[in-house]
């Protein structure tokens, strides 16, 4: 740690501290509350949040809006790098994260141990929610799983799409939903729900969340730094508690 505190002490030109301009998906907020002072009390840089839906995220880019760092599936950042949007280094994987299945703190847990308990789950469930299939990565492998299953008509009457970062899991704990899926790591700070578990292993998306510095970034120096605190070994309590596992 000692050389990465070393090495960000300066910004690109050596004078002064940078201040780091970050656009990120929210599966990773809970771990980048904890790490972001800790990064900006060792190093003298400044980092600034922007939290999007994945989608939003592509919008912005493609639109020209340059931040200093990304935070997205590593699908995603391989394809703006091939793209010759972002650089190919530095970049750096953050861990993995699951789907979970929510409900309201002190309701009863459905069964979700295998894929046709999962199934029986929802088709009783009198609501329930999960992100939009055309913003994020869980939202869009959610919408498959319930066609696979065969039950994507019966849910219409009672399927709410809310992402996470618009106040989905919200509609939990105000009782404006009964089940409640998404990523562990979005719902496992949340006060007022209730983990029932993770998707079945054959339901399950695990979703590999990566850092990239997009080419025109006005401090990629900093932004590396950055990512290298992040991903130092150090650090895994911190992502895992956060409900990132090791990609």
């Amino acid at each position: 740690m000692d050389a990465i505190v070393a090495g960000i002490k300066h910004n690109e030109t050596g004078a002064g501290m940078a201040d780091i301009n970050v656009l990120s998906g929210g599966a990773p907020k809970e771990a980048l509350l904890v790490l972001t002072p800790q990064f900006e009390a060792q190093s003298g840089h400044r980092v600034k949040y922007t939290y999007a839906v994945i989608s939003e995220i592509q919008k912005k880019l493609a639109a020209g809006e340059t931040p200093d760092l990304a935070f997205m599936p590593v699908g995603a950042i391989d394809a703006l790098v091939k793209a010759g949007t972002f650089k190919a280094t530095p970049r750096g994987t953050l861990g993995s994260v699951g789907i979970g299945v929510i409900v309201r703190e002190g309701a009863p847990h459905p069964d979700i141990a295998t894929p046709e308990a999962f199934r029986n789950a929802l088709l009783k469930a009198r609501s329930v929610v999960h992100a939009n299939p055309g913003a994020t990565p869980s939202g869009a492998h959610l919408a498959k799983v319930t066609r696979e299953l065969g039950i994507d008509a019966a849910l219409k009457g009672k399927l709410t799409y809310s992402n996470a970062l618009d106040g989905g899991v919200q509609k939990i704990t105000a009782g404006e939903a009964e089940i409640g899926i998404y990523p562990l790591s979005e719902v496992i700070a949340v006060k007022g729900i209730s983990l029932v578990g993770l998707l079945p292993t054959a339901l399950q998306s695990l979703i590999v969340y990566g850092a990239g510095v997009p080419t025109a970034s006005a401090a990629p120096a900093a932004a590396g730094a950055f990512i290298a605190f992040l991903t130092d070994p150090a650090h895994r309590a911190t992502w895992k508690h956060a409900g990132f596992e090791p990609a």
